[in-house]
Order: structure tokens, then C-alpha cells, then sequence
């Protein structure tokens, strides 16, 4: 057997931007991921389950077999995206951990590698915020994968001297850039070592920057032999790529294919050993030191100006946009985090002890469920009062949101009124609710920041207005839910099926209780539904004895409105469709084509008949459409039209309603 000259490293980088709503704690709908319900629903599906389980092909193109391409990959995943996989995506979760075990086994070092808890600039944090998230994204790591984390992946590569430094004081052993982070690449692809200004050492890879630009960019993904080539046409050694994981099926679609047979013919090769950075480190400790070009990123020509100043780099540089935008925003945030730390200093001692301590040790437990939070709080709780345990976990969410608020996505985007710089706004929105008596100064010392950005949109020139208009202007999420547990409850839906992920609901003789789960913070809400229409209903909620706010369906959080809306459809399916349209529906039509055509029939019968049964059918039927998100159909406009038009005055009244209903304008 020949001996091995060449070891190979895969390495894909798999993240996503954080999209709960940090009031809710759930992903609300995101059109632009249209057919799916939100971008992470859409990309799990096209990369992160096909990464997972890719299909190998037979020469004749059928399957040969199904592989988790991780168990030959090196990987990292975000915690943050960790966490949804873990709720949404069970079955991907359990795969991303067996390949990191499988690896193990195999190699004596796992191909998972830990990675910051929030995607942030570290050269662009103060080192005790760098030290938190290096904690928290080890912590994370250790609790999932059930062992320390050899290697770090930085957000965006983004390093400094000081950031290494953090790395190496926490025990990392190495981490990977890009060749231009470095003055001189390293012999041979192997490790080189970096001595940080607090005297420790780590390794550092350097990917091969051509191969993965051509992965990522290029036509490799179209030749696995061609690709395969490429990595082997070095001299003996190692040979790194690197390229984010969302490339292979969501940037390029089959792509984790094209990578499965890339691992699949450099398994059969003579003389290609296939691993990951820990594996070839243990066996080859570097002997070259590396100088840091600093700081620098892989996404940014101009180092981590991306992130901070309207340097050039964007997304889409067709789209007139301008990202003036950005310097100020980061002002404005970085003001905000300074107060919020303040607050935190001076109030967090009492409950928690040394603050900056409990801030790093609430890591351990930040990703993980309810009670283990509870628990990690009540183990540190200085104070027995009532509320005290309350204000402590209020004040670690504070932090996580000061953290958060700086996920790197807000920046790296064309326009500041994108789903991602949105994020962050809601994020600073949410920690200043949970500053106390502090939150009026805040919001205002915030607002007057934000009204210096200027924005893409001449109708919200400012950050400002957009902030009220994105972020303001919504109503409290509180009410959201617990209008919406009453209006599924009043449909018949079970207690437990009835609540939202982030917000525990409970009923009371006054009202409801709602419980935020991370912070045991409990708010108490009175609803009343009234059902307005068989397809609708309309819920006033306020607190106790306080105004009340009219919401309809359209109003719930998703989840819950996804719940009331099935129940309220399945209702009017059974009223609404008589027995040939529930022989199509079996024969596999379409619910929303059987309704369809059920509303142009009942529409054709207003000819004959405008008694208000006919009138009201039409309606529900309209309703049952909107609830299956379709408008009402043309043909059913057309129709319409051309019976109200040649009806007798007193025929052509009785109409009204369904013509307000179809969008008519009214007549005089």
C-alpha cells in the first residue's frame, strides 16, 4: 500500500444570521424565503439535510447510496443555528452530532470545531466582550458535541492579535484563515504557529485560496475528478479548503452531491489520506511562525471595514444603494451596549456576584431549555426575595442581548432596512424593555443616535423612523400571544398545543398568565373573542382593567395563527363543501382548487338567488380561500361583476356585501 503523501481538509463554515423575535422566541414569516416559511425552514432544506444525506450516483444516475457528507468534512456550525436545528430540524441535529462522534472514532479527533456564540467582529469588540463569546461559543460546544473543541472557527475569519490571544488563553489549539490574513503562507499547507501578545501560542491553518474560490465561485463544483486534481496537484503535504457550508445545495444546488463524490474518489486514491485540521496538528506540530495581517477578514478587501464604514464591499453592487449607513449604526449600538453594561455592572452584584463572571458562565446554559437556565441562576442567586430570581435572568438577557446586537449580518448587507440590520434593531429594542427604570432614557438616548443614520428609503430618511416603523410600531408581543392562546382555545384547541414557543400561557381566573420562559417574568392579560365571521374572528386584549387592543388573526404569532387558521379552515371545509367536492379532495385535488371552484359555482347561484344563505355562503367561502392564502379568484371577480351589473336595483343591494368583500368600489 503506498504511503500517504497527501492529507486532504474539507472544511465548510455552516451559519445563519439568528431570526427569532427575542420577545416571541420564534421565527416569524419571512416572505422573500417564499415557498418556505423563513430563510433557515428554506436553506435546512436545500443544504443543511442534504449535506446530511447526500446522494452518491451510479455511473447510469441512479443512486448508489446516501452519505452524510459530514462524517468526511470539517465542520462548524453557529450555536445560534445549532440551537434551531436542535427544535426545527431534530433529525439534521442528531446527523451533525453522529458525524462529529463517527469522526472521532475514526480520526482520535472529532471534524467539529467550535465557533464564537454570536457571529461578531471580535477585532471590532472590547476584549471582555471577545472573552464572553470564546467562552460561551466552548461552553455551547462542549454541552452538544460532549467534548472540548480543538479548533475555532472567527466569524467572517475576522482576527487581530487580541482576538488570537483570547483563543489561545481559552485553549484553543488552532483556528483557520484566509492567505491574505497572513504575511507568508506555510510551507506545505501545514499549520504555522502564531505567538499572541500575551505569550501563548496557537496553530494557525491557512486554506488554499484559489482551490476554494473555485468551489465556492469557480467550476469545481461541476468535476469532482477535476476538483479531486486540483487538491492533489500540490506537493506532499496538506491542502485546506475552505468555503461556507450553505455552498454545497443552497448557493449551488446539488452541490452536496458534488462534494459526496469528491470525497467518495479521494477515498479511493493511493497515497490521500482525508481528515481534519486537529488530526493533521497532533501528528505535525507547526514549525513555522506566522505573522498576522490585522485586522483582517475573508469577505472584506479593506480588513473589517465591512462592518464598520461604507468601504465598497456589498452584496449587490448592481442595486443603488448606499451603506452610509453602517458606520453610525455601529455608534449607535456601541453607545447603547456601553449603557447597558453600565446597568448591568451596578445592578447584577447583589444577584449574581462578580457580574462579568455570571455573564461567562451563563454560557454553559444559554442555548439550552427553561429549567436548565432556572437552575444555573438559582445556584448563583445571592438574594431570596420574591422577583429576585426574576431580575437576574432579566439582566443575563440584557447582556445576551448586548452581545447579539452585534451579529455581524447587520453590517455585511446592502441596506439597513434588510431582514438582518432589522435583527439587530430588535435586539437593542428587546434589551432596552428589560432595562427597568432605565428603559425611558435609553430609548430616547438610543432614538436620538439612530436619527443620525441615514437610510435607502426617502420615507424613512432616518434610522430613527425606520426603527418605529420595523421595530415600534408592532404590537407588544405579549398581547400577540395571549390573544392568541384565547382565540385557539375558543376554537377547541388543547392547553398545550395552544402556547408559543417563547412565552408560557396559563389560565386564571382573572384572565391569563403569560410567563417568559427565559426570564420567569410573568405578565397577566385579559382577552375576550369574538367570532366576527365563520372564517374570522377578532380578539380585544389589554392587561386587567387597562385599554384594550382589537386584533385579528392576521395579528397572532405564527405558530399560533398557523393553529387557529387549520382549525378555523377545517370548520368551514366541512360546512362549506358538500360531498362531490370532498370526492375530488380524495381523488387529490387541491383544497385551495376545490374551494376555488366551489366560490365561482356559489357565485353563478347569486343569479338565481340573493337571499342572504346564498350572500353568506359566498363569503365563507371567501374567507376559507383567504385562510389558504389565495385571493379570490378572477373568474369569481368576472362573474360576479356581470350579475350585479344587469341585477334589479333591489337584487344589486343585496349584493353589497359580497361586493365590498370582492374588492368593488362601492356604487353611487
Amino acid at each position: 500500500m503506498s504511503a500517504v503523501t497527501r492529507s486532504v481538509i474539507v472544511h465548510g463554515h455552516f451559519y445563519q444570521p439568528p431570526r427569532e423575535d427575542p420577545w416571541l422566541g420564534e421565527v416569524e414569516i419571512e416572505p422573500s424565503a417564499a415557498p418556505f416559511h423563513d430563510w433557515n425552514e428554506r436553506i435546512e432544506r436545500e443544504c443543511y439535510r442534504a449535506v446530511t444525506a447526500a446522494r452518491l450516483l451510479a455511473p447510469g444516475g441512479r443512486i448508489a447510496g446516501i452519505v452524510n457528507t459530514l462524517d468526511a468534512m470539517s465542520f462548524d456550525f453557529g450555536p445560534t443555528l445549532l440551537e434551531w436545528l436542535e427544535h426545527e430540524a431534530p433529525q439534521t441535529y442528531a446527523a451533525v452530532l453522529a458525524a462529529d462522534a463517527g469522526s472521532r472514532d475514526r480520526l482520535g479527533f472529532g471534524n467539529a470545531i467550535a465557533t464564537p456564540y454570536h457571529h461578531v467582529i471580535l477585532p471590532l469588540a472590547r476584549r471582555r466582550e471577545k472573552v464572553t463569546e470564546v467562552r460561551w461559543g466552548i461552553a455551547d460546544f462542549q454541552r452538544r458535541f460532549g467534548r472540548a473543541p480543538e479548533g475555532m472557527w472567527l466569524p467572517e475569519t475576522a482576527v487581530d492579535p487580541e482576538t488570537l490571544d483570547v483563543l489561545a488563553a481559552e485553549g484553543v489549539a488552532f483556528t483557520i484563515l484566509a492567505p491574505r490574513q497572513v504575511r507568508h503562507v506555510p510551507r506545505g499547507g501545514l499549520p504555522g504557529r502564531y505567538r499572541t501578545p500575551g505569550g501563548r501560542t496557537i496553530a494557525v491553518f491557512v486554506y488554499d485560496g484559489a482551490i476554494s474560490h473555485d468551489v465556492a465561485f469557480g467550476p469545481l463544483l461541476q468535476d469532482a475528478r477535476r476538483w479531486a486534481e486540483r487538491l492533489l496537484a500540490g506537493p506532499p503535504g496538506a491542502v485546506v479548503v475552505a468555503t461556507d457550508g450553505e455552498t454545497y445545495g443552497h448557493h449551488h444546488r446539488f452541490g452536496e452531491m458534488a462534494v459526496a463524490a469528491l470525497l467518495a474518489d479521494l477515498a479511493r486514491r493511493a497515497g490521500v489520506r482525508i481528515e481534519n485540521c486537529a488530526a493533521v496538528l497532533a501528528r505535525t506540530p507547526p514549525h513555522e511562525d506566522v505573522e498576522l495581517v490585522a485586522p483582517s477578514s475573508w469577505s472584506c478587501e479593506h480588513g473589517v471595514e465591512r462592518w464598520r464604514a461604507d468601504c465598497g464591499c456589498r452584496a449587490e453592487p448592481h442595486l443603488p444603494l448606499h451603506q452610509r449607513w453602517r458606520a453610525p449604526l455601529r455608534t449607535a449600538l456601541d453607545w447603547l451596549a456601553g449603557e447597558l453594561h453600565a446597568l448591568y455592572e451596578r445592578e447584577a452584584p447583589p444577584f449574581l456576584g462578580e457580574p462579568w463572571g455570571a455573564r461567562d458562565g451563563y454560557g454553559a446554559v444559554v442555548g439550552a431549555a427553561e429549567p436548565e437556565i432556572a437552575r444555573f441562576v438559582e445556584a448563583r442567586l445571592r438574594l431570596g426575595g420574591p422577583g429576585d430570581s426574576i431580575r437576574a435572568r432579566e439582566l443575563l438577557e440584557l447582556e445576551r442581548d448586548a452581545l447579539r446586537m452585534f451579529t455581524s449580518c447587520g453590517w455585511f448587507f446592502d441596506d439597513i432596512a434588510g431582514l438582518e440590520a432589522r435583527q439587530v434593531l430588535r435586539y437593542a429594542a428587546h434589551a432596552i424593555d428589560l432595562a427597568g427604570a432605565e428603559r425611558p432614557r435609553l430609548e430616547a438616548g438610543f432614538l436620538e443616535h439612530l436619527a443620525r443614520i441615514p437610510t435607502n428609503d426617502p420615507q424613512r430618511a432616518s434610522g430613527r423612523e425606520l426603527f418605529a416603523h420595523a421595530v415600534r410600531s408592532r404590537v407588544m408581543p405579549s398581547l400577540r400571544v395571549a390573544a392568541g392562546y384565547a382565540a385557539a382555545r375558543h376554537l377547541g384547541v388543547p392547553p398545550e398545543a395552544a402556547q408559543a414557543p417563547g412565552v408560557r400561557v396559563r389560565e386564571t381566573a382573572g384572565g391569563l398568565a403569560l410567563t417568559h420562559r427565559r426570564t420567569g417574568r410573568t405578565e397577566e392579560y385579559a382577552v375576550t373573542v369574538h367570532p366576527t365571521r365563520p372564517g374570522e374572528l377578532a380578539m380585544d386584549a389589554g392587561v386587567p382593567g387597562g385599554p384594550l387592543t382589537r386584533l385579528g388573526v392576521a395579528d397572532l404569532p405564527d405558530r399560533q395563527r398557523a393553529i387557529v387558521v387549520a382549525t378555523l379552515c377545517r370548520s368551514l371545509t366541512e360546512r362549506l363543501l358538500g360531498q362531490s367536492a370532498r370526492d375530488a379532495l380524495a381523488a387529490g385535488r387541491p383544497l385551495d382548487r376545490v374551494t376555488e371552484e366551489a366560490l365561482v359555482a356559489g357565485v353563478h347561484a347569486l343569479h338565481r338567488d340573493a337571499g342572504r344563505p346564498a350572500v353568506e355562503r359566498v363569503l365563507d367561502l371567501a374567507d376559507l380561500l383567504e385562510l389558504l392564502g389565495r385571493h379570490v379568484p378572477w373568474e369569481a371577480q368576472t362573474v360576479f361583476h356581470r350579475i350585479r351589473a344587469t341585477a334589479a336595483p333591489a337584487h344589486a343591494a343585496t349584493l353589497d356585501p359580497v361586493a365590498w368583500r370582492f374588492g368593488f368600489a362601492p356604487t353611487d
